[in-house]
């Protein structure tokens, strides 16, 4: 088995992000790349009141569920599966 790697892709809304990363996963296949996308780890904000939750700034890094992401970052580069959370918009 060959030793495992990360790769970001990192870019403003709407600069092609999906597509370059999409573009690779289907040249590589399934066998050989995931895609894990950081929109999935935003902090669960569902206890807060839809109005308060208008207000936060999702492009903040605060916003992020920083430490679960590093850690299924590191479980998937040792060739460990793992359960990404579902964040409904």
């Amino acid at each position: 088995m060959k030793k495992a790697f990360l790769l970001g892709i990192a870019g403003g809304t709407g600069s092609g992000k999906t597509t370059v990363a999409e573009s690779i996963y289907n040249s590589l296949g399934p066998n050989y790349a995931v895609i894990l996308q950081q929109d999935s780890y935003y902090k669960d904000r569902s206890h807060i009141p839809e109005g308060e939750r208008d207000k936060i700034n999702f492009d903040h890094p605060n916003a992020i569920e920083t430490s679960m992401l590093v850690e299924h970052l590191t479980l998937l580069k040792s060739g460990a599966a793992v359960e990404k959370p579902v964040y409904d918009f």
